[in-house]
């Protein structure tokens, strides 16, 4: 059964960095897509970075040159490593994992596999 469990998530100042953790079980990263998400309140979910098990790693354009996603494969886990974070970076953010057999991966595929969420608030 595949699991995926974030954390590292908590309150940081305007400027600060953190460092989010996905640990995932039941699967090998091997012909899976596995992605960063977050949500903002009332708002739809945006998509954040994404990788592939073929070496492709995308950042959206928002955080691009902030936001950093690798893994690694000893730990079955993956990370978002932000910094310069902004008040508008608060969000919950989400892991999670689909099978894919592109090199490419996408955010605007469909995850089938989702993880409960750790929440990030940037304020002062």
């Amino acid at each position: 059964q595949v699991s995926l469990v974030e954390s590292g998530g908590g309150l940081v100042q305007p400027g600060g960095s953190l460092r989010l953790s996905c640990a995932t079980s039941g699967f090998t990263f091997v012909n899976y897509a596995i992605a960063w998400f977050r949500q903002f309140p009332g708002r739809e979910r945006e998509g954040v970075a994404c990788m592939t098990d073929k070496g492709d790693t995308h950042h959206a354009a928002s955080v691009k040159g902030r936001f950093a996603m690798s893994r690694d494969n000893r730990k079955s886990t993956v990370y978002l490593d932000m910094k310069d974070l902004r008040p508008e970076d608060t969000a919950n953010f989400y892991c999670a994992a689909t099978t894919w057999s592109s090199y490419y991966c996408s955010l605007q595929a469909t995850y089938y596999n989702w993880g409960q969420g750790t929440q990030v608030t940037v304020s002062s």
